[in-house]
């Protein structure tokens, strides 16, 4: 596998500059960027003269990573020339005649599952229910396929969010990628590190990822007290002050964040499903195990792939995480650095959603609040 990184900005261009070269080995290039950049069309235009014969693939990003670097208005690009692993992808557009649930069995139908072994998922981070999102990918895909991936972002502003698969990036889309072949070694993990504060309430009313109420009060005034005078500033920060759900039976939670808010109806919007009769708990950050988080889904995904170096990694961490890190955000990078070795190439985003297992051979799920590890070699 052989990997070429960049990153783009407005004031400086190209880092380190392009060739002005064709490369026509190139098969892959993964790019995240702002909004704004994406909008503007310049580094995706120069990607595809440089690499004529690759796919594209990228998304709009709350931040995003180039080695152990974090950038907030960039363009960072990937370009990967597999040995043997093949590449095919998809994308769909989400509209009201077509939901996440069947935007993901659609997805999952266009890639041919003969040799496929993992597929890379970069969704709308706005208009799209993860949790329905990734049932309708595994209800089609063989359960053998891994999949992991997360939601496209848009900084703190919530506004819009951009995808593209070989076309330019627009809002309201999913894309995925299918990566083929028997030599390609995948590992993958996603871990948090909140805490949990305040007494367990019983979820009353809600559909599907739309939140009314818990313990049969309203769940968005119940909110916003625990929130104080930042409650102002919702949906935004929401991502402070997440919820830990769990199932009536089950043990095992899951994290949700909020995408908007209804004062009309007085509701809060989910990335994923709330379902009705579960258990709900704020959370709040913990500085030490945000960043510990970040190291454990690292050394589970190195493990997975025999305790190597991998040639790639995409980190994908919630744009939560950030905001509650600030000048601290690199160091749940390094972190990752520091086990995967300085031999991988790292590229990734922060993101509104994480898509992945738990842990290696589990069911894909949609989390929020963690660090979620896609690591990649052909060995």
């Amino acid at each position: 596998m052989r990997i070429d990184q960049k990153i783009w900005t407005p004031e400086k261009g190209w880092i380190p500059e392009l060739s002005g070269r064709t490369d026509e080995k190139v098969q892959l290039v993964l790019f995240f960027g702002s909004t704004q950049i994406l909008r503007n069309r310049i580094p995706c235009g120069e990607i595809k003269q440089a690499y004529p014969n690759a796919h594209f693939c990228g998304c709009s990003t709350a931040g995003e990573i180039a080695g152990t670097q974090v950038t907030d208005n960039a363009f960072v690009m990937t370009a990967i020339s597999f040995e043997s692993t093949r590449i095919q992808g998809a994308e769909v557009e989400l509209s009201h005649a077509l939901d996440s649930y069947r935007a993901g069995q659609l997805l999952a139908q266009s890639l041919e599952t003969n040799g496929l072994r993992h597929v890379i998922v970069l969704s709308d981070g706005i208009h799209v229910n993860g949790s329905d999102l990734v049932r309708g990918l595994t209800e089609v895909l063989p359960s053998e396929v891994s999949i992991t991936g997360g939601l496209a972002g848009d900084g703190e502003r919530f506004e819009e969010t951009l995808v593209c698969w070989d076309s330019h990036p627009q809002n309201k889309t999913v894309a995925a990628v299918g990566l083929y072949g028997d030599k390609l070694r995948i590992g993958y993990a996603s871990q948090g590190g909140w805490d949990s504060f305040g007494p367990e309430r019983l979820i009353t009313k809600a559909k599907g990822n739309i939140l009314y109420e818990l313990d049969g009060k309203s769940a968005l005034d119940l909110y916003k007290l625990y929130l104080g005078e930042q409650a102002a500033g919702l949906p935004a920060t929401g991502l402070l002050f997440p919820l830990s759900l769990r199932a009536k039976d089950s043990q095992t939670s899951l994290v949700r964040t909020i995408l908007s808010v209804n004062e009309e109806e007085q509701s809060m919007t989910f990335a994923g499903d709330v379902p009705e009769g579960s258990y709900a708990r704020l959370m709040k950050a913990n500085f030490d195990r945000l960043i510990d988080g970040a190291i454990g889904a690292a050394t589970k995904s190195y493990d997975a792939i025999g305790s190597f170096s991998p040639e790639l990694a995409m980190l994908i961490s919630c744009v939560g995480r950030k905001m509650i890190l600030k000048q601290r955000t690199e160091e749940e990078i390094e972190g990752v650095r520091d086990i995967l070795g300085e031999k991988t190439v790292m590229t990734g985003f922060y993101s509104y959603g994480e898509l992945s297992p738990f842990n290696q051979g589990g069911i894909c799920a949609l989390h929020n609040q963690t660090m979620t590890i896609t690591v990649l070699s052909e060995k």
